[in-house]
């Protein structure tokens, strides 16, 4: 097929994260995350996130999510969450039918939440009618491709803190974030306030793997537990953990992140030069939002992979991966624009 611009997911592993799993593919190793790759991977997360974050790795991220916010709230908390979070829209009730809360889901026209939003949305306290304020949920980058600064982030983690809540991130796609703000992965988490994060490698050249990851020693005290009961404790975690361990050396993470952004400042780029074609969002990331004309939008989607987001709009999201090439956009482009001449 051609390239998929659907997700990052729909890219391969890359080539020195499969050589490690196949490099630690030999002879035995302790199960259940008590072998020496996990050992030093946890240390490797320390000198990412800091001495004192707490690492527990999954499989996927809606298990990061959805179990790494059940050590933090009861089933009659409220989670703010924008709108297009993927806690709410992408997960299948999950947040709510694992954890019982209530998920308070807030317009927002770029995918972010500013602590006005949440303020205006915060009632009853202490009510016992009321689903309890508990944590603000984010995401970096934002499911519209755009990003929080140091300065937001830290602004929403006061709120929260000042009013007993839990800042929490969904960080699937953090290296592209930390890539495109030119910063490590500790600036833009523990130094900002984040109290839970849920840490992804999957769209950013791993196999598969995931990472809970808690910056206050009080939350995770239980979660060996929560995660075994939540179905996510490997038993050859040794293939997770060598994963992370490749993904962090020489920052891998952060040429693949790299790439990838380049990759989508260059599609947009080159679509905002076909007349009738709108970009929605600013492109911080890798993904990039476009209006596309409807019989064209119909057209390209028989050849190349991609989500519509809004139908009514007619407007697709595009996302680039670590494995695409600039061959790859101008031959997307170049299909446009052999589709607007049979018009």
């Amino acid at each position: 097929m051609n390239v998929a611009f659907g997700s990052d997911n729909h890219s391969g592993v890359h080539a020195d994260i499969l050589q490690a799993i196949l490099e630690c593919n030999k002879g035995y190793a302790i199960a259940y995350g008590d072998d020496d790759y996990t050992h030093r991977v946890h240390d490797l997360f320390k000198q990412q996130f800091g001495n004192k974050c707490v690492p527990f790795l999954v499989y996927n991220g809606t298990a990061a999510n959805i179990l790494g916010l059940k050590a933090v709230t009861d089933s009659y908390h409220a989670i703010y969450c924008p709108e297009t979070a993927h806690l709410h829209v992408h997960e299948c009730g999950g947040p709510e039918h694992y954890l019982g809360c209530k998920l308070i889901a807030l317009p927002t026209s770029d995918g972010k939440l500013t602590r006005d939003m949440v303020k205006h949305a915060m009632f009853g306290v202490n009510d016992p009618h009321i689903a309890q304020p508990r944590v603000i949920s984010v995401t970096q980058p934002t499911e519209l491709g755009t990003l929080y600064t140091v300065k937001e982030l830290r602004e929403l983690a006061d709120f929260a803190h000042t009013n007993d809540m839990i800042m929490h991130m969904d960080g699937a796609r953090l290296g592209n974030a930390a890539a495109a703000l030119k910063t490590g992965f500790k600036e833009i988490t523990a130094d900002a306030g984040i109290d839970v994060l849920s840490f992804g490698g999957t769209k950013n050249g791993m196999m598969c793997g995931e990472s809970v990851i808690f910056f206050n020693h009080t939350y995770a005290r239980q979660f060996q537990f929560i995660r075994k009961q939540g179905m996510q404790l490997a038993s050859k975690m040794r293939y997770l953990a060598v994963q992370f361990e490749a993904y962090f050396h020489n920052e891998l993470w952060r040429k693949n992140a790299e790439h990838a952004n380049t990759m989508a400042t260059l599609l947009a780029s080159e679509l905002e030069k076909i007349p009738g074609i709108t970009i929605t969002q600013t492109v911080e990331a890798n993904a990039v939002f476009v209006i596309l004309p409807p019989d064209l939008l119909k057209k390209i989607r028989t050849r190349y992979y991609f989500h519509v987001f809004n139908e009514q709009l007619s407007e697709a999201r595009l996302m680039c991966s670590f494995s695409m090439t600039e061959e790859d956009i101008m031959a997307f482009i170049q299909t446009l624009q052999n589709f607007l001449k049979k018009k």
